[in-house]
């Protein structure tokens, strides 16, 4: 039987997600992301819970960054999937909002995701790379790709996102 190591502990503090949720209403996507990329706006809390990071926003691509640790570990020693997922699902969301106007919102509707490599905390930063394959009125397909610093594919995911007026309508 293994002997008990130390516990460990991680403090997580954020902004009230409603600062950024109402500024978004009021730009277009790309404005808002860069105004967030800029510190203007707070991040979502579960970029902070998560420890992700945006790094870049274009029309249609969207870079973010995360650094994998042991908080982020499912009883088996690696990375949860559920964490890359939420990394994969939020880079796509994001890339899909950079081409919105202000007053246009999405949804993921759908969600498709390849883990290729199994993702430890030995395995430095990753990039996370989001990429629009196409977008019309309604849907949006939009790609992901989460990569180290040489390169090397760990997960790869495709989505559909619906896109509506930020009112519901």
């Amino acid at each position: 039987m293994a002997t008990a190591a130390p516990a460990r502990s991680l403090t997580i503090i954020w902004d009230d997600p409603m600062i950024a949720a109402s500024a978004s209403r009021t730009m277009s996507g790309l404005d808002f992301l860069r105004v967030m990329l800029s510190g203007k706006l707070p991040p979502p809390p579960i970029s902070v819970l998560i420890g992700q990071r945006a790094v870049s926003a274009e029309p249609g691509r969207v870079v973010f960054e995360i650094t994998p640790a042991e908080q982020h570990y499912n009883p088996i020693g690696a990375v949860h999937g559920g964490v890359i997922t939420t990394v994969l699902d939020s880079v796509m969301g994001c890339t899909v909002h950079s081409t919105l106007p202000a007053g246009i919102g999405y949804t993921t509707l759908e969600l498709k995701v390849n883990f290729l490599r199994a993702v430890t905390n030995r395995v430095g930063a990753l990039r996370c790379e989001g990429k629009i394959i196409n977008s019309g009125k309604r849907v949006a397909a939009v790609e992901a790709s989460l990569t180290d610093a040489s390169g090397k594919l760990y997960a790869h995911a495709t989505s559909t996102c619906m896109i509506f007026a930020a009112d519901g309508a």
